[in-house]
C-alpha cells in the first residue's frame, strides 16, 4: 500500500502491525504540521496555561503566532522562544486585551510584523471567585471587563482585516460554567455565558464574509489554578466527570487547531465542551 506524507514524499509499507504503527504515526505528525500552514493566529493570554498550550500547538501546525501577554515577559519570551523551534515566527506583545485602545494597537502591530490575522484566540481570562452575598462590585466588574470585553475588543479591530480577505476563524474561550453556572462564580459564569451568545452573534453577523467564529467551553483542566486544589475537592470533581480525569491544556489547544483549520470551513456559530463527558 503507497500513502502520500507530503508532496515532497512518498512512504510504501507493507501489513506488518509495527512499521504501519511507524508510518501512520510520522502520517498523522506530518498531516498535523500541516492543518494550519501559511496562516497567522494571534492568541491572547499566551503566556501560560491553556493560551501557552495554543501557542505552541498552533506553531507545531504550522502556523505564524503572535501572542499576548500582561505580567512576564521573562515566561512570554520562554513560550516564544519553545514554539518558534517548529520553525515558525512566533511574537510576544505586551498588551491588556480589556483595554480597547490597547487591543487596536496590538492588532496594527501584529498586521505590521505579519501582514494578516487569519486566526484569532480569545483566551483571556481571570476569576475572582465569591459567593454572591460577599461579593463586590469590585470582584463583578474585574470579571466582566476582562473576560467579556477584551471578546468584544479584540474581535471589533480584526474584523475589517479579515473581511478584505474574506477569510477568518475567531475562537472564543468560554467555559462549562458558562453553560451549567456555579456556586461562588457568579461574575465568571456571566462573563463566560455572555461569550456563547456573542459568539453566536458574530457567527450570523460575519458569515457572509466567509468569517466564521466559535466558542469552546472547557471543562477542568490541569493548570496552575487547579493544581492549587486540595485533595477532598480535587475528588469531588473528578467524581462527577465520566472520563474521571481532568483535562489537558493541550486538549483544548487540539479542538483550536480543528476549529482554526480548513478542516472546520463549515463549522461556524457553535459551543463545542471539552470536559471529559461532564456537559452530558
Amino acid at each position: 500500500m503507497t500513502i502520500k506524507v507530503s508532496l515532497e514524499e512518498t512512504v510504501v509499507y507493507d501489513e506488518k502491525v509495527g512499521r504501519n504503527r511507524f508510518f501512520l504515526s510520522s502520517l498523522a505528525k506530518t498531516t498535523i504540521m500541516q492543518l494550519l500552514k501559511d496562516k497567522v493566529a494571534l492568541v491572547t493570554g499566551g503566556s501560560r496555561g491553556i493560551g501557552a498550550a495554543i501557542v505552541q500547538k498552533f506553531a507545531e501546525a504550522g502556523a505564524q503566532v503572535a501572542f499576548t501577554y500582561l505580567s512576564s515577559e521573562e515566561k512570554a519570551q520562554k513560550v516564544a522562544d519553545t514554539a518558534a523551534q517548529a520553525g515558525v515566527q512566533v511574537k510576544a506583545y505586551h498588551s491588556d486585551a480589556s483595554s480597547y485602545q490597547q487591543a487596536e494597537e496590538l492588532v496594527k502591530k501584529v498586521l505590521e510584523d505579519f501582514g494578516k490575522i487569519d486566526i484569532l484566540v480569545n483566551n483571556a481570562g481571570i476569576t475572582r471567585d465569591n459567593l454572591m452575598l460577599r461579593m463586590t462590585e469590585e470582584q463583578w466588574d474585574q470579571v466582566i471587563h476582562t473576560n467579556l470585553k477584551s471578546i468584544f475588543n479584540l474581535t471589533k479591530h480584526v474584523m475589517r482585516p479579515m473581511m478584505k480577505t474574506r477569510n477568518g476563524s475567531i475562537i472564543n474561550l468560554s467555559s462549562i460554567v458558562g453553560i451549567t453556572g456555579n456556586a461562588g462564580q457568579a461574575n465568571y459564569s456571566a462573563s463566560k455565558a455572555g461569550i456563547l451568545g456573542f459568539s453566536k452573534s458574530i457567527a450570523k453577523e460575519m458569515g457572509a464574509r466567509n468569517i466564521r467564529c466559535n466558542a469552546i467551553a472547557p471543562g477542568f483542566i490541569e493548570t496552575d489554578m487547579t493544581n492549587e486544589l486540595d485533595d477532598k475537592t480535587r475528588e469531588t470533581y473528578l467524581s462527577n466527570i465520566p472520563l474521571k480525569r481532568l483535562g489537558k491544556a493541550e486538549e483544548i489547544a487540539d479542538v483550536c487547531i480543528f476549529l482554526g483549520s480548513d478542516l472546520a470551513n463549515y463549522v461556524s456559530g457553535q459551543t463545542i465542551s471539552v470536559c471529559g463527558g461532564l456537559n452530558t
